[in-house]
Parts: structure tokens; sequence; C-alpha cells
């Protein structure tokens, strides 16, 4: 994520020792450089409004946040289903072009292709 000036971090509310062997024993894990935090206490899960009242685990999410602290996006998904990560990549770049040129990113938007201008003259017109 370097390339797009981001940083990852993955929480959940297992422990530091889970972590550690499900870092040692997940092929999926075994090269994740970003920190894995440990949210024993359910705070930061609490916090967020991810945490799973009922059986104390966090539902899966993943959150944007802006370096001023502002949440741009955040998608919860159902414990039976994972990341699309190429996904959150495109709208990591779609957030970036909007804020680097203006622009609007339409639905279905790609990376290199071009944003939209916004025109208050033509809401309700189109």
């Amino acid at each position: 994520m370097k390339a797009l000036k981001t940083e990852v971090v993955a929480i959940s509310t297992d422990s530091v020792y889970a972590h550690k062997v499900f870092k040692e024993t997940s092929s999926s894990l075994r090269n994740v450089a970003y920190p894995l935090v440990s949210d024993r206490t359910q705070e930061i899960s609490r916090a967020y409004r991810v945490l799973d009242e009922q059986t104390g685990e966090s539902f899966r999410a993943t959150f944007i946040i802006s370096p001023e602290q502002i949440i741009f996006a955040k998608h919860i998904y159902p414990k039976e289903i994972g990341r699309n990560i190429p996904e959150i990549v495109r709208l990591i770049q779609g957030i970036q072009l909007a804020q680097q040129t203006g622009q609007g990113v339409p639905a279905n938007w790609l990376p290199g292709n071009k944003g939209i201008q916004h025109n208050d003259d033509e809401i309700g017109r189109i």
C-alpha cells in the first residue's frame, strides 16, 4: 500500500498470542507486513460500532480513514464473505483522485479513467 501512500492495520478481538499462531500457520498471513492489533478489551471494536455484543467478536469490517481522522468509507462484511482487496484499492484510488482533482468518481470507475466535473447548474437536469 506504499504506492497508495496508505497505511494498513488489522484489528481483531483475538489475543496477540492468537495473532502470532495464526500468522505462523496461515499461508495467507505468513507474509503480512502490516501490524496486527489485539483489541481484547473490545474498546476499538465498540468505538467503531463493529462489535458483536453477543459473541464478543468484531464483525469483519474495512475502514478508510483520512490523516485528518475522517472516515471516508466503512464496509461491514457478513462473516461468511471475505473482503475484495481490489475493490478496496479501487476505492482508495477513487478517493485520492477526487481529493487531487476535485472531480467526482462515477459508478464503475476504474483507475486510469477520468473523473467527472461537478456542475451545480446541471443538478436535476440530467
